[in-house]
């Protein structure tokens, strides 16, 4: 059971890693955001993204933000894997 947590918790930080990412590069594709994949991404990263936006000031029109996102995502997700152990 163990090892099911560790593989799922695995697979979910990893996808929405891939997400923000995702989110990131199809913002310089699609600036409007009209395309499904991108509103996809949207749903899925803004509720992350979101709130840390509302904390971390922007520096100009640059968005730290998915940076942050990320950083917490791998703490959180180091913390949690080592909780249910190596």
């Amino acid at each position: 059971m163990n090892e099911f947590l560790r593989t799922f918790f695995f697979m979910l930080f990893s996808a929405l890693n891939i997400a923000i990412i995702g989110r990131i590069l199809m913002s310089w594709v699609d600036q409007t955001g009209q395309m499904r994949i991108t509103q996809i991404l949207y749903e899925i990263t803004e509720p992350i993204l979101g709130p840390l936006r509302r904390i971390i000031p922007q520096f100009g029109m640059f968005d730290f933000s998915p940076m942050i996102a990320i950083l917490l995502l791998n703490f959180l997700q180091s913390l949690v894997m080592s909780t249910l152990g190596r």
